[in-house]
């Protein structure tokens, strides 16, 4: 029998090696090791101390890390029928096996044990953020329940992990089984060459004639903002706003009222009063009541603006088309034009200035400048499909520091988005400094046969801000993998990433990268300046866009109780109630393709991204004043926030880079909301 390369010892994972028969197998057998390595914990003779049990606990689980990582990636980027099995096979099991350890209550008293006696055991910061970190992971995950609460909550753990898969599952499939297929090329009117190249190809790779049109970004974006067929705008339109609302197997909203309603017996099972409560009191943000105070401080800054904008956009697309009354599916396709007559700023004018590897040449020549890496594209680790690129990371000093992952391109085992995910955490182990393995994932558009890929503007910022995030991670230097890189409080983890956003718009930083993709000439500086001006374009209602997304979340995570609601649809027009600009469509619902909390990690969190905001604002208004490329804030930025992971609390780091704290005047000065 051949052995499972899952099993063996590997540096990067083995990616054309593995077959899908060796995950299951290969998490039996991690999980098994991995309770060997508590058992001996429990079983040490010596009285419990920091490095036989906190410093010990901490490295459990490292091979169970490094299999399921590999198996959870490609069930996000290169998925199929029998990958999406094995998730559901498996994920009961890890589940299990966390409430094993958490609810083990020998293992708590070792680690009560140690906590009870921090005062006097002369530990280092990042040491008593790991006792305090695990001791609450404990603590607050059940570990004080009676016996007959711990069954519960295993119960409810096992199938919230099993209906967070379906949502994804269901939510993927919906994507995939939509396809607008034009054989009439006026239906193409107003769409750039570019996009119905890519159309054209699209249909040719699914061996059918005409212009294919799916709900991929790439595919959806540009027909929604060029395509003047205001019909097929809202065909799209209501097929992307219907996933997971149609009556078929795939519909979400039992799955919905489910995790929502298992979550807050979850909380109150552990003596929270929500699923908000629990969540927050980690966080920054501490209380459901401070993240609703910050939102509805926003909101009725943004408001004004955003009504004002939405009336000038409606009386714009009245004057231009008759348009009595806007729709959803007119916004990208009005703005855009509008955008275009004040500023004479075209996406289509800035593309062919964004080629991606110009880009990336970018993003990493700004690193280099900035935090002093180097980026080597290699052949010599293995890739899980041929459109991943492979970088070996250096210092300015030649040493190794990461190996990166870049996976750009939509394909129909991928999920929709951009995200960054790791292989491999940075750890200091055995006095070895072990580096990270870092993975950014996009959907940007193909090359086709006459354009290499050219970015749209938006594109170009959704690579930068995943790229922070890797570099959050590749830059980790702490002694403990699980307080390393991204491991911060979720409500800090945005700050890297939309910080680097602000790069984009800075020509500095612009002139390094953007150049025509034929004559190579640098982007003209009235098209930075148009860049600039236009940054604050409809910012009220992005801003309130963004708003209606954090307020539905505490509406579903933060309420009494949720067993009352019995619809997913007319809960959610209620939530939205205060932010809502556009009529109703009543065929769609957000909530039922909402990944972001009924998937991902961002229930009770999606106020994140505006309260990051705050703070990348502040922050970069730093590097203004002092030169975006100044050496010694990027140091402080690097040491005190990039290398430092959740060694300590947040806003002590981001008071000793910045000096004081974060001021919310930056982000409505940037947003054009403070005049």
């Amino acid at each position: 029998m051949t052995k499972n390369p899952l099993l063996q010892d590997f540096n990067t994972p083995p990616f054309s090696k593995v077959k899908e028969e060796n995950y299951k197998p290969a998490i039996q057998k991690a999980i098994e090791l991995a309770k060997e390595e508590i058992t001996a914990i429990i079983e040490n003779i010596e009285a419990p101390n920091f490095i036989n049990t906190t410093e010990a606990l901490d490295y459990v689980g490292d091979k169970l890390d490094r299999v399921t990582s590999i198996f959870f990636n490609l069930n996000s980027a290169e998925t199929n029928e029998e990958i999406q099995k094995i998730a559901k096979d498996i994920s009961p099991w890890l589940s299990e096996f966390k409430n094993d350890m958490i609810l083990n209550e020998a293992l708590f008293n070792r680690v009560k044990a140690v906590y009870d006696q921090k005062e006097q055991l002369n530990l280092t910061p990042e040491q008593i953020m790991l006792l305090e970190k695990q001791y609450k992971g404990f603590a607050r995950n059940g570990a004080n329940l009676n016996d007959t609460d711990k069954t519960e909550l295993r119960k409810l753990d096992a199938a919230l992990a099993k209906l967070s898969l379906q949502f994804g599952e269901n939510v993927l499939a919906e994507t995939n089984a939509f396809e607008l297929l034009l054989t009439n090329e006026e239906d193409l009117a107003g769409l750039p060459d570019g996009a119905k190249e890519a159309a054209k190809l699209l249909a040719q790779q699914k061996e059918k004639e005409g212009w294919l049109i799916t709900l991929d970004y790439p595919s959806y974006i540009p027909f929604m903002t060029y395509a003047e067929n205001r019909e097929l705008r809202k065909q799209l339109s209501i097929a992307m706003g219907k996933k997971g609302f149609q009556q078929n197997e795939f519909n979400n909203e039992q799955i919905v009222l489910d995790i929502v309603n298992l979550r807050h017996k979850r909380a109150n099972l552990l003596g929270y009063k929500t699923h908000a409560h629990f969540v927050l009191e980690e966080r920054m943000a501490e209380t459901p009541t401070k993240v609703l105070d910050f939102l509805n401080e926003l909101l009725e800054k943004a408001k004004p603006a955003a009504k004002k904008e939405f009336e000038n956009l409606e009386n714009y697309a009245k004057k231009l088309d008759g348009i009595d009354q806007l729709q959803k599916w007119d916004s990208a396709f009005y703005s855009e034009k509008l955008k275009k007559e004040l500023f004479s700023l075209d996406q289509e004018l800035l593309k062919p200035y964004f080629k991606l590897e110009n880009v990336i040449d970018g993003v990493f020549e700004i690193s280099s400048k900035l935090f002093d890496l180097q980026f080597e594209e290699i052949d010599t680790i293995d890739k899980y499909h041929e459109d991943v690129k492979t970088y070996s990371v250096t210092n300015n000093k030649g040493e190794f520091i990461s190996y990166f992952y870049a996976d750009f391109h939509p394909r129909p085992g991928k999920r929709n988005g951009a995200w960054m995910t790791s292989y491999k955490s940075q750890q200091i182990k055995n006095n070895i400094n072990e580096r990270p393995q870092v993975s950014i994932v996009c959907n940007f558009t193909k090359p086709t046969e006459t354009k290499p890929s050219l970015l749209t503007f938006n594109e170009v910022t959704t690579l930068f801000h995943e790229f922070g995030h890797a570099l959050h991670g590749m830059l980790a230097n702490t002694t403990y993998g699980s307080l390393s890189g991204t491991s911060v409080s979720w409500d800090f983890v945005e700050l890297p990433s939309q910080v680097l956003e602000n790069w984009c718009y800075e020509k500095e930083a612009l002139e390094l990268f953007a150049k025509h993709y034929e004559t190579g000439e640098v982007i003209p500086m009235e098209y930075v300046q148009k860049i600039k001006e236009s940054a604050s374009f409809h910012e009220g209602m992005q801003t309130l866009r963004q708003l209606s997304f954090g307020l539905l979340d505490m509406s579903w995570h933060g309420g009494e109780s949720p067993e009352s609601i019995t619809s997913v649809k007319d809960f959610e027009l209620e939530a939205f109630k205060n932010t809502k600009l556009y009529p109703d469509v009543s065929e769609n619902c957000m909530s039922t393709a909402f990944s972001h909390i009924f998937q991902g990690g961002y229930s009770a969190g999606y106020y994140s991204y505006k309260w990051a905001e705050v703070l990348d604002a502040d922050a970069f208004e730093y590097f203004k004043e002092e030169g975006i490329f100044n050496k010694e804030v990027a140091d402080k930025f690097k040491n005190n926030v990039l290398s430092k992971g959740g060694t300590e609390k947040p806003m002590d780091l981001y008071k000793r880079f910045r000096g004081k704290k974060p001021n919310s005047d930056a982000l409505l000065k940037r947003a054009g909301l403070l005049k």
